[in-house]
């Protein structure tokens, strides 16, 4: 069951350089990204000689504890948090993925989505190859070991020039960190750096795929890895070689929407901002006569509040959301109707009671948590329940490191608006356009976005947009 009806992110990655507590600068960076993956994390580290792994299914702070830490010494690290698709969640697709090749030992971590992995590990295993996982994050690994350049950052920028699709990484070697971007720029990834203490020989070289995993450590954000780009820290410093010529930038404008913290900078723009943007816009294109705008938390929060601000309606916590509900519980054996968002959500009665309600929302995927919020707000005597979306209508499913559901479970691809309202018992229902969701998250200006989910237009040539991902997909 999905008690929220949301899209799920992939991953989120870590690197650390040149640090004498690098196991615990990437716990905490795993920490704040939590929310990008908790179904399993690890922790790769590097004492200069041998590299040292610990990952296991579960939460960051679950699995690292100061013991499991204190095995994990070193002053090189990278860490991945993850989020795996259906079927596909166990300890042996469990990142980083660690392995001994002919050009030594290394350990990569990878968020995004290989869309011609399929292909390659077909000819690979023709070919004699043994896989051990079914993550298309293997191919790379295979890859790097059958390259024929001999220095592993050749045979890295060898691999990454054979994969298509999205691809935010960072990879170790016993000396050294790997960081590198798709030649798109499909998923994010930001360059940070700790100045060196006192008594401390250089600077501490941080990656992560957000830069509030760089406020937990201190680190202050220098830019991100470019698109195409592929850097290498290690004894001889920073160097950096763009791999492959970028193809049009395509960065996933939903890392804006719903995916990523309103804290971080992700592609180099503040999302607090463009989140609020998404919510003035909407008012200005949708606005309703009603008493008051209600988020539904915690996804809709920044986007009510730029809709309040710009309708002149009062802001209010409506809806308020349960954060300790844990992944089991008992549910009483007499039915209570909608008890999964029950679970998670509750509204205040007494601000709800005969009002004429904004409800504001993220994105309507297949419609059926929408249904129940909306019927849980009337039960709180709402006496009308305007929905309003801070994205255009999801027709497609992404196929570049998010999951989410086929083409025929989308709503928006198979109902018309008015058929969704008429569906999630709305009184009115209004999504924001293409358009303004561009403009609300400076499309044109920084980067230019992917919106292929409300398009259904693909900037890659390797995908079937009525069939999913196979179980390979990260």
């Amino acid at each position: 069951m999905l008690p929220f009806d949301k899209f799920r992110e992939e991953c989120g990655v870590v690197a650390i350089y040149a640090h004498p507590e690098a196991e615990k600068l990437a716990y905490l960076g795993l920490h704040a990204q939590q929310h990008r993956g908790q179904e399993s994390a690890g922790i790769v580290t590097s004492d200069g000689m041998t590299l040292h792994m610990h990952k296991a299914m579960g939460l960051v702070a679950d699995i690292f504890g100061e013991e499991v830490l204190a095995k994990l010494k070193g002053t090189l690290a990278i860490g991945h948090t993850r989020y795996s698709t259906a079927g596909d969640s166990a300890l042996l697709n469990a990142q980083p993925i660690l392995v001994q090749s002919n050009k030594g030992q290394v350990a990569l971590a990878h968020n995004g989505n290989l869309v011609n992995a399929p292909e390659i590990r077909a000819r690979l295993e023709s070919q004699g190859s043994i896989f051990q996982t079914n993550s298309d994050t293997e191919v790379i690994v295979h890859l790097i070991a059958l390259s024929k350049e001999q220095t592993l950052p050749e045979a890295m920028a060898d691999a990454l020039r054979r994969v298509e699709g999205a691809f935010s990484l960072v990879m170790i070697s016993p000396d050294r960190i790997f960081a590198a971007r798709d030649p798109r720029g499909f998923r994010p990834l930001a360059m940070g750096r700790i100045p060196a203490q006192t008594g401390e020989k250089q600077d501490t070289i941080v990656f992560a795929s957000e830069t509030s995993a760089f406020d937990l450590i201190g680190a202050v954000y220098e830019r991100d890895v470019k698109a195409g780009e592929l850097i290498v820290v290690g004894p001889e410093g920073l160097t950096s070689r763009f791999y492959a010529p970028t193809q049009g930038q395509s960065s996933c404008i939903f890392e804006h929407v719903y995916f990523s913290r309103p804290d971080s900078l992700v592609f180099g723009r503040a999302v607090q901002d463009s989140r609020e943007e998404l919510g003035r816009q909407l008012a200005r294109e949708a606005p309703a006569e009603a008493d008051l705008v209600v988020p539904v938390p915690d996804s809709g929060v920044t986007a009510a509040m730029g809709y309040a601000a710009e309708s002149g309606l009062p802001f209010r916590f409506g809806l308020i959301r349960n954060h300790y509900v844990g992944r089991t519980f008992i549910e009483p054996k007499q039915n209570v109707r909608d008890f999964g968002v029950r679970l998670k959500l509750n509204p205040v009665r007494s601000l709800l009671q005969g009002k004429r309600v904004i409800l504001i929302d993220d994105s309507i995927v297949r419609g059926t948590t929408s249904r129940k919020i909306v019927r849980l707000v009337r039960s709180a005597g709402a006496k009308e329940v305007h929905m309003r979306i801070s994205c255009p209508p999801t027709i497609s499913p992404c196929f570049y490191g998010v999951d989410t559901p086929s083409r025929k479970e989308l709503i928006a691809a198979n109902k018309t608006v008015d058929e969704i309202r008429e569906f999630i018992g709305a009184d009115s229902l209004a999504y924001l356009s293409l358009e303004g969701l561009k403009k609300a998250c400076g499309d044109g200006d920084k980067t230019t976005y992917c919106t292929a989910c409300y398009t259904g237009v693909y900037p890659t040539h390797w995908v079937d947009v009525e069939i999913q991902p196979a179980s390979v997909r990260r």
